[in-house]
């Protein structure tokens, strides 16, 4: 073994220590990243696949190399360079154990201009290491607030701004629209993300982040900062308009007033900062229409159609309001559907009313032709909410009955005439799905309807073959979302797969257990989905039921006329049913 050499070098520590102030990082982490340019240094000269590590005495700075060898208890050892049996250490260290090492001493080494330069580099870069892992410790729980910081430079539009011990990214994209910055100036920006990263920036910012507006109103708002108000949510087309929608917890206080300030200087303030970016201030509202309403201020809403599982909201405005509804190239609106996170559909009165009479006239036309009554009757059926002749049949005969004009016959003549057409629907599709060729199994594998049935046979779905080869989400486009799910899909599939022999013995038990669920489920979706509207020229029933024309003044009393009038299904005071029919309309 060789003799314990070691020299010291209390230079060592004094510029280990100049380093770390200069750094502002430990001592220690700063001696460390020298030991590992020594050890990198020992390896040169002695062997790379060696374990020679040096250490640095931390109270005189006295130099140690060293080779360490592990010991194991199994001959011939994997790696002759690194280990050493236990029988062989046993010589040289009679305490020796397996897990241990035998650590040799080495002479010192001459650090020649190569030898020094790589030692300078790895030291170099564990430093910078150190470093950046600082800046991302401090840095990290500091995201969403403000900071103020110098542009240090410039990169391809892109700054690089100095915050005194860390150095931040504010990219241009993150910039105000027709702001600009030099060499030197100062920067107050939002802290929107810190990442570890091994090389470039870790610190980004924003000046357009919608925290930005949210945080420049706390500092000038006390109330906001003492969280008297709350910032629920903000929505900004930065260096042009934003709106921020807030809400007091004590209702002494205006959440509005006091964000605006005396004469407007809060708000002024911010706008600003912000290059001129005009700023609505609404009241936030639990209730969604009415803080839609607030958000497309200051355009005047007349209606709110609010649709919660498709997050979208139809919102009707005067005809005079439509262009301050919309904004400029659609500000105002785009900004009040990212307030409100509701995709946001703005319509006329008059657009809004002959959409309702063109749907009126559209769902009349259907009980017209399903059930071959007249317009009044259709009308009838549609002002009392009827959509589709599934909901005719399902309905009670009682409620049914109940409609002004209808007695307990009309409504059972309109249920037989509602089903026969129904029935009719179905029978006519089934005979277009034969003629097209696609297998009876195809229906009893996915318990899929006539309609259904045609939709695929439209694709080229034939046989149990023709469906297992779709994968789910083809199957959902052809049938359609509200008619199957995902989950139903892929169990109609396998369920196709095992009809159709694809499976062995044990995975054709397991797939008839899925087909039997998939069935029922698809069952259960086919009797929940809305009626299909009746095709052009589809015969109706075989009875009428007309409005006959009284001269009657009093036509306000009319009531239906005896068993007659029941048993062919006709009603009187046509003229009235016209008045009211419309006016409902």
């Amino acid at each position: 073994m060789a003799v314990d050499v070691a020299i010291a070098r209390p230079e060592l520590l004094q510029v280990a220590e100049a380093v770390a102030r200069e750094k502002m990082i430990e001592r220690e982490e700063v001696l460390e990243a020298m030991e590992q340019a020594m050890s990198k240094a020992g390896r040169a000269k002695y062997g790379q696949e060696k374990d020679i590590r040096a250490t640095i005495d931390r109270r005189n700075g006295e130099v140690r190399l060293s080779r360490w060898t592990e010991i194991v208890d199994q001959e011939p050892v994997e790696n002759e360079d690194t280990q050493i049996p236990l029988r062989i250490a046993l010589k040289f260290k009679p305490d020796a154990e397996v897990g241990g090492h035998i650590v040799d001493p080495l002479p010192p080494i001459d650090f020649g201009r190569i030898a020094a330069q790589t030692a300078k580099q790895v030291i170099v870069q564990r430093v910078r290491e150190v470093e950046r892992k600082k800046q991302f410790d401090e840095y990290k729980d500091r995201v969403g607030e403000i900071i103020n910081g110098v542009v240090k430079r410039t990169e391809y539009g892109n700054l690089m701004v100095d915050l005194g011990r860390a150095e931040a990214l504010l990219r241009r994209d993150e910039t105000i629209p027709r702001e600009a910055f030099r060499n030197g100036d100062r920067v107050r920006a939002y802290i929107y993300d810190v990442r570890e990263e091994q090389r470039g920036p870790q610190i980004f910012l924003s000046r357009t982040h919608p925290g930005f507006l949210a945080k420049l109103f706390a500092q000038e708002v006390p109330e906001i900062y003492d969280g008297i108000i709350e910032i629920k949510a903000v929505a900004r087309d930065p260096g042009s308009r934003a709106k921020m929608a807030v809400i007091s917890r004590d209702s002494s206080i205006d959440p509005v007033g006091a964000c605006v300030g005396m004469r407007g200087s809060r708000v002024q303030a911010v706008v600003a900062e912000l290059q001129g970016e005009k700023i609505d201030i609404i009241p936030w509202s639990n209730d969604m229409p009415t803080f839609i309403v607030n958000s497309l201020a200051p355009a005047e809403v007349t209606k709110v159609v609010l649709d919660d599982e498709g997050r979208r909201v139809e919102v009707v405005v005067p005809d005079d309001q439509l262009s301050l509804a919309i904004g400029r190239r659609g500000q105002n609106v785009r900004l009040a559907s990212q307030l409100t996170r509701y995709d946001v559909d703005i319509l006329t009165e008059a657009e809004e009313s002959e959409r309702r009479q063109e749907d009126f006239r559209k769902r009349s036309g259907l009980f017209v032709e399903g059930l071959d009554v007249d317009d009044v009757i259709a009308g009838l059926l549609v002002t009392e909410g009827f959509s589709s002749l599934e909901e005719i049949v399902e309905i009670e005969d009682e409620e049914l009955a109940n409609i002004e004009g209808f007695d307990e016959n009309v409504a059972a003549e309109l249920k037989r005439r509602a089903q026969a057409s129904l029935e009719r629907r179905d029978n006519e599709l089934d005979e277009k799905r034969r003629e097209m060729g696609v297998d009876d199994k195809v229906g009893e594998v996915g318990g899929f309807t006539p309609a259904m049935m045609v939709s695929l046979g439209e694709k080229g779905v034939k046989t149990l073959d023709d469906l297992g080869d779709l994968a789910a989400d083809e199957l959902i486009e052809i049938l359609g979302a509200d008619s199957v799910d995902e989950e139903t899909a892929n169990a109609i599939i396998m369920a196709a797969r095992q009809r159709a022999g694809w499976f062995g013995p044990e995975e054709q038990a397991r797939a008839e257990e899925e087909a039997a669920a998939a069935a029922a489920e698809a069952a259960a979706l086919a009797e929940e989905m809305p009626g299909d509207e009746m095709a052009e020229g589809e015969v109706a029933g075989d009875e009428m039921l007309d409005g006959e024309t009284t001269d009657d003044a009093g036509a306000d009393d009319a009531e239906p006329v005896g068993d007659e009038a029941a048993a062919t299904g006709t009603v009187e005071g046509e003229a009235e049913g016209e008045e009211n029919g419309d006016a409902r309309a």
